[in-house]
């Protein structure tokens, strides 16, 4: 089993890898992930939603994310649990994030 911190590191990485298309933050800065959780057995859960239920990567981003996941060194599995509670919006985007889109 891989160090949970250290494969936490990594995750939070690798989300930074993802980007809605239509933003040019990605997806972890913009408040896209709710919770990361990772357990004994290296099973990666992450709780996500999209910036709205019409984005059009709804289908495909949550995909991309379990794919780049998986591909992590010491990731024994990866459960991708797409949310709509709480609605996302641009309050739950990080600082750097605002700044990126002009925001502050």
């Amino acid at each position: 089993m891989a160090d949970k911190k250290f494969l936490e590191q990594e995750v939070i990485q690798t989300l930074r890898t993802c980007y809605d298309p239509e933003i040019p933050v990605d997806i972890y800065e913009l408040g896209l992930i709710y919770e990361i959780k990772i357990d004994d057995e290296s099973n990666v859960y992450v709780k996500m939603t999209l910036t709205s239920p019409a984005c059009p990567v709804a289908g495909s981003l949550p995909g991309e994310v379990q794919m780049k996941l998986k591909n992590i060194p010491g990731v024994n599995d990866v459960y991708i649990d797409l949310v709509w509670n709480p609605p996302w919006d641009r309050d739950m985007m990080s600082d750097i994030a605002k700044i990126e889109l002009g925001f502050y």
